[in-house]
């Protein structure tokens, strides 16, 4: 696409259509993951939940080491390519079809997502020149690409897998991703201007017997494997590994800006930290809720809803694709209005934001107990009430997301911006890995032998999506008290 007629840098489309089809590949595997360890592990429903919780949280670990290794070693063309690779291979071990080929696909796609994740999005960011007016519409236009590959992802691979078998979803979501290297290796020249996109010279510098550290990081990347096989399967120890990376990178977020503070004679830099660091409480507290929708909600939709449209019955993890359905819909509205509310002087604050965000996820939820008024007689509850429900979800998703990357970028010193982004990822790692343990709460399928029958299965499932609701418009309450102290601590950042 040439840049007069697009007003964008060549590159961008590669760009798009690559990570189009990566998150078609990563969205393609998780939406089947929960369903597959149920119905063909047989594992029930706690252990599938935490098992799902603890890599999906790996796989939004891994982009804080994916990243600093593309800066220092790799460059991002290489790490891109490493990383696409990794998770091709990692969807085709899967098709083994038992468990420890399921756990060493995983880990590969946790690996290989760390690689590709961290650094696509920083090629399209060093497409623009520093103060760029192109370059938020660019990254715009890259975040749609992300959502037309969900949604494919999300009714191709989950109809496929759940209609003809698991393995030829898996299969597709890995074919995806091939499609995924082939167009990022192949339009290479149109995004070869990006700074950083070469191996590094500290890359090729000998470290080990006649290897340099290009070689070595990718061969010690595949000894990353077993490691992400063992932190899955004895999830526990993510308790302690999180909480220990949760307590350094606070203190370190602490340190750096008391130093901030003493070396430019200010008091604000320290305040901002901490202000981050209670964003990233509450930004925890929203996608560990929000990240139900591949546990319990699909779980929830396979027994207890009513999918039958006109004689069809949508598969269950099919009702997924709302999200980015609705993401694609209300995305331009939402960055249109942001724009119109400044103008008139209207813009919540971002405090605000993150709490009306939190209300809307709260009321998602409660929407179950209008469904449970409606319950047929084999006790589900109108599809309806998953479309309000995810509608909700998504509309309450655009208040926090795209608001905290750049309120991330707002709060933090230059000099450690990656660090503050490494935190903020760690936030979102955190969450996957919490909304696992939610989903287990659920969880009275399987596992000890204990079934329950629909109906108990169902009072279940809207008791604790109630008491979900409950807790978060409490949480939404202490955030709107706290706004005033909140900005306070943000020192005019808006």
């Amino acid at each position: 696409m040439s840049e007069v007629k697009q007003g964008h840098p060549d590159g961008l489309m590669t760009l798009f259509f690559s990570e189009m089809w990566e998150r078609f590949c990563y969205y393609g595997m998780r939406v089947l993951l929960t369903l597959y360890l149920v119905k063909s592990l047989m594992k029930g429903d706690a252990e599938a939940s935490l098992i799902y919780g603890a890599y999906t949280g790996l796989v939004y670990a891994a982009p804080i080491l994916g990243g600093r290794l593309a800066d220092q070693y790799l460059g991002y063309r290489y790490a891109v390519i490493l990383g696409g690779i990794l998770m091709a291979i990692g969807e085709f071990i899967i098709l083994g079809g038992n468990e420890t080929m399921l756990m060493i696909g995983m880990g590969a796609l946790i690996i290989g997502n760390g690689y590709f994740k961290a650094n696509i999005s920083t090629i399209v960011g060093k497409l623009y020149d520093d103060g760029d007016p192109r370059r938020d519409s660019g990254f715009t236009i890259f975040y749609i690409g992300i959502n037309i590959g969900a949604l494919l992802a999300t009714t191709l691979v989950a109809f496929i897998g759940e209609t003809y078998g698991f393995k030829y979803g898996f299969g597709l979501a890995g074919i995806g991703m091939l499609l995924g290297i082939l167009i990022f290796y192949s339009g290479r020249a149109k995004y070869d201007r990006a700074p950083g996109v070469d191996f590094r010279e500290a890359g090729l510098k000998k470290a080990f017997g006649p290897l340099n550290y290009i070689q070595v990081i990718t061969v010690g990347s595949l000894l990353l494997i077993p490691l992400c096989y063992i932190l899955i399967l004895q999830n526990y120890l993510l308790d302690y590994i999180l909480l220990a990376l949760f307590l350094y990178v606070s203190y370190s977020l602490i340190a750096a800006g008391t130093k901030a503070d003493t070396e430019s004679g200010t008091s604000i830099w320290k305040d901002r930290m901490i202000a981050l660091i209670i964003f990233m409480l509450i930004n925890i507290t929203f996608w560990a809720c929000f990240e139900q929708a591949g546990t319990s909600l699909t779980l929830f939709a396979d027994r207890n809803v009513d999918r039958a449209i006109f004689g069809w019955e949508m598969p269950a993890s099919m009702t997924q694709f709302f999200n980015p359905a609705f993401i694609i819909i209300f995305g331009s509205v939402f960055s249109v209005m942001w724009v119109k509310l400044s103008e008139m002087g209207k813009n919540p604050s971002i405090p605000l934001k993150f709490a009306f965000g939190i209300i809307q996820l709260a009321v998602g939820f409660l929407v179950t107990q209008i469904g449970l008024q409606f319950v047929n007689e084999a006790f589900q509850v109108p599809l309806l009430t998953l479309f309000f429900l995810y509608m909700l979800h998504t509309t309450g998703e655009l208040f926090l997301s795209p608001i905290g990357l750049s309120m991330v970028t707002k709060l933090a010193p230059k000099n450690i911006a990656g660090t503050a982004m490494g935190a903020w990822f760690l936030s979102f790692a955190i969450a996957n890995y919490v909304g696992g343990k939610i989903a287990a709460l659920t969880g009275g399928h399987g596992g000890d032998g204990a079934e329950l029958s629909a109906g108990e299965g169902l009072a279940t499932y809207i008791s604790v999506f109630t008491n979900i609701g409950l807790v978060l418009l409490a949480i939404a309450a202490i955030i709107i008290v706290l706004n005033k102290p909140l900005k306070k601590l943000m020192h005019g950042v808006e």
